[in-house]
């Protein structure tokens, strides 16, 4: 995905961060705050250790997440923040908190339960069977609450007593400041930039933590705080009274005066989304799914009213071209407005001179906004913290417009944007096609950015069917399809406003069509398919992939050209059961868990399926829309960045990719954008129009709270 890292760290960094505490340089091993502890021994919270000398990426998908953009908190599954792997509380960039340890009676709760009412909440549920009695019910138990709003964490826990006596005792939550930055612990580091300092607050009840301009404020009411080096302790003596409860709380809340986002609203129209489908997979996945998105809202510091989607928990809760534009854009069935301000937000960035270590150029829309350079240990990368090196972000912007337009957004919200789109056409004719070759590609002049600066940015994403890399610049199939919609929607855009230069845009777009039809295609046995991209050579890079998916609904391919396409994405070598392989199984470099080479994205199967339904193929978009419904209950419906591109035939349940972000806007906007195909929606509010085409096979669906034109719609299948 638009990605400014890649997938893991191979090799040890070059510079780490502040030495933590112990262990390894820059890698905690072990909590020295915690009695008995030693070197790659479990603590008594039954945390993992490393023993590692090589610092690694941490993995996710065995933990738990509580988020509201743009803080998150992650865990065990028992609730329990240990210090470990992605473990912690983090507001924006920074980990505040690496450790949340609970023990009552001096001992750790045994875990029962786990559930979450909403993404910005969590309830673990324990036995606390050292105060029970001998009979074999569990009679004690406790109930800890985890709510994450924008910049705080709150926690309720609440000791229940069934026993017919009460139940004394004590409760303690240990807290760890920490401040480490976000790219040293995706890196498999820690340690804080600035020094720390932690002290107890009047009364004794409070804390304050600092690092640098961040502080965070620690209120506990009845407990007693005390402090011992960067450790908090919260401590109540309690009493829950025979068949009674007894509850406690304590908060965190932060102040991050560097941050360059902040969090948004939940959209009360999308809360009036419901959608009931014959298809139980399909309801329950748009559920989670409106949900996960409601928490994943933000805004700048600089913009404050225009709001966007973060692109995903817990790497990337900050503002990226390419995926708030595809998140947006497959959410206009549920109302322009967050398209609009998207849209917004982009312009007020967009490019106006050229800058080489930023990869600035007039017209360009830019790839992800941050609080301070981004430096990847060991990776050679740096990037600067409003930097543009994306090839695709400028068209998405202008192909946003337009759809946005066709679903409703007001002439006087696209007025203003007009000028900002004739940018971004120029951009893309100008100085996109570096070469003059009439394409768009993308290379790296500063030795320290992006090598692949497409949809998929890794380090290897695009190479030859023997597995070797191509090399740059790249011109993109994908990215080419985008362009020519681009240039054909802008052209409508400039003619119905009343703006000069449409003709010259559909003749721009019509060459880029007939040279595409020429450069690409590669003739094959299987049938001819289009190159994943050219080379610096302008040869055809021939590795089968899923980009060719998103060429579909784009107006480039002829009905032939589509139909071969539409053939070859349900082929077996693509299509795993569970969604779209973003690398065919017949090519060399074909891995099930690459991050870009034989795994399946949410989003780019649903980019190919809303294209295979825009274009009749509703069989082919049918066999893609089940193996994600399939994918998704087995995820338990929070689809996750990407999973393993094995097959149906090989598993009977999805297999994560474990360094998967989750929740991730545009894989939570993918359910949407089934559901859009499945129903045939085509949108023209200039005509006053909205079309409703269901898919024969779709079964019932009855959907409210659909928008168009910025009123409600309901429909019913």
């Amino acid at each position: 995905m638009s990605r400014t890292e890649t997938p893991h760290t191979s090799s040890p960094p070059t510079a780490a961060p502040t030495a933590p505490p112990s262990g390894e340089p820059g890698i905690r091993t072990t909590d020295p705050h915690l009695p008995g502890d030693a070197p790659a021994t479990p603590d008594r919270h039954e945390g993992t250790t490393s023993t590692m000398t090589q610092p690694l990426q941490p993995l996710l998908h065995d933990s738990v997440v509580v988020l509201t953009a743009p803080s998150q908190a992650w865990s065990a599954p028992d609730g329990r923040i240990d210090g470990h792997g992605i473990h912690g509380f983090y507001h924006s960039d920074l980990r505040v908190l690496d450790r949340v340890l609970l023990t009552v009676g001096d001992e750790v709760p045994e875990h029962i339960a786990t559930a979450g009412p909403d993404a910005a909440t969590s309830v673990f549920t324990s036995l606390a069977r050292g105060l029970d009695d001998a009979t074999a019910d569990p009679r004690v138990r406790v109930e800890r609450t985890r709510s994450v709003q924008a910049g705080s964490l709150t926690e309720r826990i609440v000791l229940r007593n069934a026993l017919r006596t009460a139940v004394a005792t004590t409760v303690e939550v240990v807290l760890g400041a920490d401040f480490s930055p976000m790219q040293s612990i995706k890196a498999g580091l820690s340690g804080s930039e600035h020094p720390v300092t932690v002290e107890a607050g009047a009364g004794g009840a409070t804390a304050v933590l600092r690092s640098g301009r961040v502080e965070a404020r620690i209120v506990a009411e009845g407990a007693t705080a005390t402090v011992d080096g960067d450790r908090v302790s919260l401590r109540w003596n309690v009493e829950a009274p025979a068949n009674g409860s007894a509850e406690l709380a304590w908060r965190i809340d932060v102040d991050d005066p560097t941050a360059v986002v902040s969090g948004a609203e939940p959209s009360a129209e999308w809360s009036a989304f419901r959608a009931t489908t014959g298809d139980s997979r399909m309801q329950s996945w748009l559920g989670r799914a409106v949900a996960d998105l409601q928490a994943l809202r933000m805004s700048t510091v600089e913009r404050p009213d225009d709001t966007f989607l973060a692109a995903g928990a817990p790497w990337f809760f900050t503002l990226f071209g390419r995926d708030s534009l595809w998140a947006a854009r497959m959410l206009l069935p549920l109302g322009h407005e967050i398209a609009a301000s998207t849209l917004r937000v982009l312009a007020h960035y967009q490019g106006t001179k050229t800058v080489a270590e930023t990869a600035e150029q007039p017209g360009k829309i830019m790839h992800e906004l941050r609080p301070a350079a981004l430096t990847i240990p060991g990776e050679g990368v740096e990037l600067p913290p409003l930097y543009y090196g994306t090839v695709d972000a400028t068209a998405l912007w202008v192909c946003l417009l337009h759809d946005a337009w066709k679903w409703g957004m007001p002439r006087d919200e696209v007025e203003p944007l007009l000028p900002h789109l004739e940018a971004a056409l120029a951009w893309m004719r100008d100085v996109g096609d570096s070469d003059g070759d009439g394409f768009l590609e993308y290379i790296d002049t500063t030795g320290h950015g992006l090598a692949n600066q497409g949809w998929k940015d890794s380090g290897d994403s695009i190479q030859w069917r023997d597995g070797t890399l191509a090399d740059g610049p790249i011109a993109l199939c994908e990215v080419q399809g985008y362009a020519y919609e681009a240039a054909v929607g802008g052209a409508e855009l400039l003619d119905a406003f009343g703006r000069e230069g449409a003709n010259e845009w559909r003749a721009w777009a019509a060459d880029l069509k007939a040279r595409f039809a020429s450069a690409f295609w590669i003739d094959d046995p299987a049938g001819a398919y289009p190159a994943v991209a050219l080379d610096a050579a302008k040869r055809k890079v021939d590795t089968v992939t899923s980009n060719i998916g998103h060429l579909l609904g784009t107006g480039i391919l002829d009905p032939e050209e589509s139909a071969l396409v539409a053939r070859r994405l349900v082929s077996p070598e693509l299509s795993s059961g569970y969604g779209l392989r973003t690398m065919s199984t017949d090519s060399a470099g074909y891995w099930p868990l690459s991050y870009h080479g034989g795994s399946v994205w949410a989003h780019d199967t649903a980019i190919a399926i809303s294209g295979l339904a825009a274009e009749g193929f509703r069989a082919e978009a049918g066999q893609l829309a089940d193996g994600l419904l399939a994918a998704a209950l087995g995820f338990g419906y929070r689809m996750p960045e990407l999973h393993s591109g094995d097959s149906t035939a090989q598993t009977v349940s999805p297999i994560p990719y474990p360094a998967a972000c989750r929740p991730q806007a545009w894989s939570a906007a993918a359910a949407v954008a089934v559901l859009s195909a499945r129903l045939g929606l085509r949108a023209d509010a200039p005509a006053g129009r909205l079309e409703v085409d269901p898919d024969p096979d779709a079964g019932s669906i009855h959907v409210e709270g659909l928008r168009f034109g910025g009123v409600p719609r309901r429909v019913t299948v």
